[in-house]
């Protein structure tokens, strides 16, 4: 047995992006009239290929989702389901239980590269994790979820979701984070677009930060930020050597990347988000993940309700599973 994930998760790289990632799709869930309460039934799913990416990728954006894949005719699967299934009702929201039949689903099977189960992983901000292979003992379970979790709210800003109060599961059970309601910071963001109209990069990024500081789901700031670091990045860019660079050298990842903040800049956004979806798709480790990182960035400049950012989306989560 390896209850290696959270050792993994721990050292993703650049987790604040993913945060943004996080409060992003929850922004996003919120505008669509989503993100309400769920039933208590819902904190355990069964998940195909067809659902894969709709269930469980874009819930992990949210709260940690634990897959446990599983057949019929596994005898320690028997037992291992039950008991996750009765901690995700006692985690009451904190992580969301995945139930894959890999019968039924051999592409997953593959793609996540297990040789036996029960085997279970995490999925975090877009991040597939492997946590443990076997039947683990239930207390080695639940000092991993509780890592599990710790890491995805401090690293990754994933607050879980809220269970319906009139039906929740055991007594005391632990309730969903309520949401922080916003300040008065009409001051600051104004200061901030000041600073952006006077080309002071620098200011507006700081001043856009020290709302997000106390309100990280302010969205006027979110955006504001985004905006106000990638002028910063593209203002002493020398256009012409920057798309020269990124057309002599398509395996250089920073000069794909430039290339990228150049083509938004400029009002090519498909441009911009086809490029960084083939930088992903051509590379790996930290260069497939500055890449990634880059584009969510991007998403965050345009919205995330713009459907050029949606099916660009699409596009990433294919090349990274």
């Amino acid at each position: 047995m390896s209850m290696s994930g959270v050792v993994d998760l721990a050292a993703v790289k650049a987790a604040g992006e993913a945060k943004v990632k996080a409060e992003q799709a929850r922004a996003e869930t919120a505008r669509q009239g989503g993100g309400g309460a769920v039933p208590p039934s819902a904190l355990v799913i069964d998940v195909d290929e067809a659902g894969f990416e709709r269930d469980v990728l874009q819930r992990s954006a949210e709260v940690p989702v634990v897959i446990d894949f599983w057949a019929e005719w596994c005898e320690p699967c028997k037992q291992l389901g039950p008991l996750l299934e009765r901690l995700a009702q006692e985690y009451n929201g904190r992580f969301l239980l995945a139930k894959v039949d890999v019968d039924a689903n051999q592409m997953l099977m593959q793609q996540f590269g297990i040789q036996g189960i029960p085997a279970v992983f995490a999925v975090v901000a877009g991040q597939a994790l492997p946590l443990f292979q076997g039947a683990a003992p239930e207390a080695q379970i639940r000092q991993t979820l509780d890592q599990l979790i710790q890491v995805g709210e401090e690293r990754f800003g994933l607050t879980g979701i809220a269970v319906d109060a009139a039906a929740a599961g055991p007594e005391g059970a632990e309730q969903g984070p309520a949401e922080v309601p916003a300040g008065p910071y009409d001051a600051l963001l104004e200061a901030a677009v000041r600073a952006l109209d006077a080309n002071d990069f620098a200011g507006a990024v700081q001043a856009y930060k020290n709302v997000l500081s106390d309100d990280p789901a302010n969205t006027e700031a979110k955006l504001g930020l985004a905006q106000a670091e990638l002028l910063s990045r593209v203002q002493d860019m020398d256009p012409q050597q920057v798309r020269n660079d990124a057309a002599e050298k398509p395996g250089d990842v920073a000069a794909q990347i430039a290339a990228a903040d150049l083509d938004l800049v400029g009002g090519h956004v498909e441009d911009a988000f086809g490029r960084l979806v083939e930088t992903v798709r051509r590379n790996f480790g930290d260069d497939r993940d500055a890449a990634r990182l880059r584009l969510l960035e991007l998403f965050e400049v345009i919205g995330p309700e713009d459907p050029r950012v949606v099916a660009a989306r699409t596009a990433l989560a294919r090349v990274l599973f």
